[in-house]
């Protein structure tokens, strides 16, 4: 080659030429050594990875350095050398080649070339690439025109000093190449690499046979009953599964936990191939290596006990299953090896009955220790189970170091160091993130009523490609103190419509210099919510979601119909509904929960439990109150928590990393109340004193008498199921039914059964309502529905109504009487219509006696300090529902039909039509986690009120329109 030139791929030291934007073919920027077939122009963060991939190529040699070049010069990617025109495909070829023609006497003038000085080259005039924040180190560069592919190679060549001298071209053998195309992958390769290439990236793992020098890693973990772990698939991160292959002796049994293999066997054994093994059976012929053989130990389950890592019933669970697998022969627990990643933990646990998740009597654990998150096929993700506890009691007492907290002693920790050592990370942790939500939740609530325009969806609407936060200065720290440049977040963000999904948004954040804090993007007006910065939602796709709830349709559901109308992939139905939730907490709901006709204090009420949403947790799942508890809760607090919960979960990877999660727990669990129906934010909410021990149980099932009313204070469908546990006939009406339990309390079995099912059981949803159907009071109770958990309600509000129509309805005044004793909120007679004398009773059954109670057609003129707003009356009565009146004597004289004013104009059955429409919701309710559960709830009764309300308010107006009307009319006479 001419020793005045010198190929761009030539670079002197670790420079790279500076990339330029393109204004020939495209808008963007080129890789300096690739043409655009092999390497898209792309952004210039993406083309400065790629020119760190040349580095891993390119060859050093003395103070320059030659990267590989794939500008079109030859077929295939080569190296040009800096001494003579030769070019090399291979990279130690071309090392050798470099020290064979720097000793060749004709080429010194091209190395005293070399060595000296450059003359720049002027660049052509380009659009400078605008200036992104990056953390990566950046690279060194030097002025650099794009190629273009149409012209010349000579333009490819960068001229140092005039010459028209040119160095002998060497003879070298260069042996051709024959190239081929992959047909699945259509890139070209050596022809004697492609059967290699076919075999490693296009067999199927399956269709290949396992054999000495191929098969998934396994390890044997129970030798004695020929259990084996094997990895579930040869690529990628896969559970190992359960293979049992016992060949030789009598009980020789081969089974595969995989259902998929295992309909192969029994298809291929019904075909006559009975030699037939899947991959997973064949690896375990094959297997070497047994597992670790772990005996635990029960003080080390006394230590975890004393820790609170799980309670002394789940120790004693622990320890029975241990003594069962013993019996069986089987090791209790099993950690193998054979994981591919090495932040997961793979543990066997011994399972004694078959079941779909347990064909061999093992099931596998799995604990990811970055993320702190257990996973067992039995149960769902973030609930406990025994085998979970098993595994952990293998883990505390094998690697006791899994379990260091972060607040122990050995590391003191204040939130000052928190938020100052990840001052630069983003999203932030501990205050930092605190302050942030904090922040969003306060200053970025989007209104209640939006724009028609904006709730409308619309296919045309242009979305900005860069999302930058509006503040320009600290909103917290005194003064003005002017925030960073927008750093980036991501380039590859998502904005999701009803219509499409658009790609390759730019998300940016903000930081204040003195305090630390972060500022993200969040402004509704643009028709976005913004989740997680990656996962932008349009308000008309949120409108849309919360549409499809209120008529019992879940995100789930939705988003598969909106990937079957769209035709893309959505992000995953449970990233929808959490990006769904945070929106709802954002908005800014007054959750008044107050019908337009009754107003906010109605006189009367109905009382209801939607038992079918029940929760699933035991009782060990639910946190005690402390000692001084008393049954006051702060609504507000606990309800602005869980907004805080729905928010936070945009900046956190899952819920065992969010700070605000909160669990059950009695002390700190509140019901709603609207704000102008309660008489303070601080509610009662007494479901720790339902809480018994299994002597008090005993101890209350003692008596028959007891037991028997309580059993009539059930609701049909209870009663219907006790008949059925306890094998008794089923059929007939409800009386029949109370007749033949009764019949059987004598039995203690039968006893213990209904005990069980009254005082044991989970709660539901409890409602108080009006007449006209606006829900005014929600709760969800932990424990079984009592009488108590009305009380709580109605002692929270300012203004008891005067009529309140229950099931029980003797139950709960003579409660929530001794609750009250010094006022006596039921009377008078204890919530009767009139005295309970032995006459009035018989009138009442006769059906001659009817009592009026006037003020509820016209208020009381009265000034009784204690009267109801709207009635006047101080007189609080508990009526029964009509399905109910006359199941016990007491009931006779709180019929609902003895009062003329609410007989025709109440449905008691008011409740029941909404518990129908909400039980239609309990497919995905029921599989959430408490908070979403809670939080849901609150939200769809909600909207479900405000659609009510909207619904009475125009009937209302189309009723008094004529009226106003015909006054009008007769006002012109």
């Amino acid at each position: 080659m001419a020793g005045t030139t010198r190929h761009i791929t030539i670079q002197k030291h670790q420079t790279f030429p500076q990339l330029e934007r393109c204004t020939k073919c495209c808008n963007n920027f080129h890789c300096p050594f690739c043409m655009a077939s092999i390497f898209k122009p792309c952004r210039p963060d993406k083309v400065k990875l790629h020119l760190k991939s040349h580095c891993n190529k390119a060859v050093v040699h003395g103070d320059f350095t030659i990267h590989r070049c794939g500008l079109g010069c030859r077929a295939s990617l080569h190296y040009h050398c800096m001494y003579c025109p030769t070019t090399i495909l291979r990279r130690g070829d071309f090392k050798n080649h470099l020290q064979v023609c720097k000793r060749n006497p004709n080429s010194e003038s091209a190395t005293k070339a070399l060595s000296s000085t450059s003359t720049p080259v002027t660049p052509p005039t380009v659009i400078n690439a605008p200036s992104v924040i990056e953390t990566a180190e950046s690279i060194p560069s030097i002025p650099y025109t794009p190629p273009n592919t149409n012209t010349d190679m000579t333009s490819l060549m960068i001229t140092d000093t005039p010459s028209t001298t040119t160095a002998a071209a060497g003879k070298f053998r260069v042996r051709p190449v024959i190239k081929k195309r992959c047909p699945s992958c259509n890139i070209l390769i050596n022809k004697n690499n492609l059967p290699k290439h076919m075999e490693r990236k296009h067999t199927d793992q399956s269709a290949l046979d396992i054999s000495e020098t191929f098969q998934l890693t396994s390890q044997c973990i129970d030798d004695t009953n020929g259990i084996f772990a094997v990895l579930k698939v040869g690529k990628g991160h896969g559970i190992p599964l359960h293979v049992q292959y016992q060949a030789l002796g009598e009980n020789n049994r081969v089974l595969c936990e995989s259902s998929e293999c295992q309909i192969n066997i029994d298809v291929a054994q019904r075909s006559g191939i009975t030699s037939y093994q899947c991959m997973h059976i064949s690896a375990a012929s094959f297997c070497k290596s047994s597992a670790e053989q772990v005996s635990l130990e029960e003080d080390v389950l006394t230590e975890m006990v004393r820790g609170k890592w799980f309670s002394e019933k789940k120790k004693k669970e622990c320890l029975a299953l241990q003594q069962l697998a013993n019996s069986s022969c089987a090791p209790l627990s099993v950690h193998t090896s054979i994981g591919i990643s090495s932040a997961k933990k793979f543990i066997s646990v011994f399972e004694p009955n078959v079941s779909s998740y347990s064909r061999l009597g093992r099931v596998m654990v799995v604990y990811n220790t970055k993320l702190d998150s257990w996973h067992c096929p039995c149960t769902k993700l973030r609930r406990s189970c025994l085998h979970k506890y098993v595994a952990k009691w293998h883990l505390f007492q094998t690697q006791r170091e899994l379990f260091r907290t972060e607040g122990s002693p050995d590391k003191p920790h204040s939130e000052e160091e928190d938020i100052t050592d990840n001052r630069h990370v983003y999203p932030p942790k501990g205050l930092g993130l605190n302050y942030m939500v904090n922040y969003i939740l306060q200053n970025k609530k989007i209104p209640a009523v939006l724009p028609e325009d904006m709730r409308v969806p619309s296919p045309l609407k242009d979305y900005p490609q860069n999302l930058c936060p509006n503040e320009t200065v600290c909103q917290e720290c005194p003064g003005d103190v002017l925030l960073s440049d927008p750093m980036l977040i991501t380039q590859n963000a998502k904005i999701l419509t009803n219509w499409c999904i658009i790609k390759d948004v730019a998300t940016y954040c903000k930081q204040c210099p003195q305090c630390g804090m972060f500022y993200r993007y969040q402004e509704w007006k643009d028709r976005l919510h913004n989740f997680n910065d990656h996962i932008i939602l349009d308000i008309p796709l949120c409108l849309t979601l919360r549409n499809l709830l209120q008529v019992h349709t879940s995100v789930s559901r939705a988003v598969e119909f909106l990937q079957r109308t769209t035709g893309v992939e959505f992000p995953p139905a449970d990233t929808m509904l959490d990006a769904y939730l945070q929106f709802e907490a954002l908005t800014d709901h007054e959750y008044k929960y107050s019908c337009p006709t009754c107003g906010d204090h109605p006189p009367v009420v109905l009382m209801g439990v939607h038992k079918q949403t029940a929760s699933p947790l035991s009782e060990n799942d639910i946190e005690k109150p402390p000692e001084d508890f008393k049954g006051e809760v702060s609504l507000e607090e606990f309800w602005e928590s869980l907004s805080k919960e729905m928010t936070c979960r945009g900046f956190v990877a899952n819920a065992e990393h969010n700070p605000f999660a909160i669990l059950p727990s009695y002390h700190f669990w509140a019901p709603w109340i609207g704000k102008n129906t309660r008489h303070s934010d601080t509610v009662l909410n007494t479901e720790f004193e339902k809480v018994h021990t299994s002597s008090e149980i005993l101890k209350m099932t003692v008596t028959e008498e007891r037991l028997r009313e309580e059993l009539f204070k059930q609701k049909d469908d209870v009663i219907r199921t006790l008949c059925i546990e306890c094998d008794v006939d089923s059929t007939g009406s409800r009386s029949d039914l109370l007749l033949r339990l009764c019949s059987e309390l004598k039995s203690k079995q039968t006893c213990d059964k209904i005990s069980s099912k009254i005082w044991s059981s989970s709660g539901g949803w409890g409602v108080i309502m009006c007449p006209c159907g606006i829900v005014y009071s929600l709760k969800c109770n932990l424990r079984a529905e009592s009488p108590q958990d009305f009380a709580d309600l109605l002692l929270s509000w300012h203004h008891m109504p005067n009529v309140i129509i229950y099931d029980f309805a003797q139950a709960l005044a003579k409660h929530t009487n001794l609750r009250v004793p010094e006022k006596l909120p039921i009377s008078p007679f204890e919530g009767c219509l009139v005295e309970p004398t032995q006459a009035n009773k018989e009138l009442a059954r006769c059906g001659q006696l009817k009592v009026s109670l006037p003020w509820l057609d016209e208020k009381t003129r009265g000034t009784d300090p204690h009267g109801h707003p709207v009635t006047g009356s101080a007189d609080h009565y508990v009526l029964c529902d009509r399905s109910h009146e006359g199941s016990t004597d007491g009931d006779v004289l709180r019929k609902l039909t003895l009062v003329p004013q609410l007989a025709d104009r109440v449905s008691s059955q008011i409740s029941e039509q909404l518990f129908a429409q909400m039980k239609k919701n309990d497919y995905f309710l029921n599989m959430s986690l408490p908070s979403t559960h809670l939080f849901q709830m609150r939200n769809i009764i909600h909207h479900y009120n405000e659609n009510k309300a909207s619904k009475l308010r125009t009937r209302s107006t189309k009723s008094l329109a004529p009226n106003l009307l015909t006054e009008a009319t007769l006002g012109t006479f």
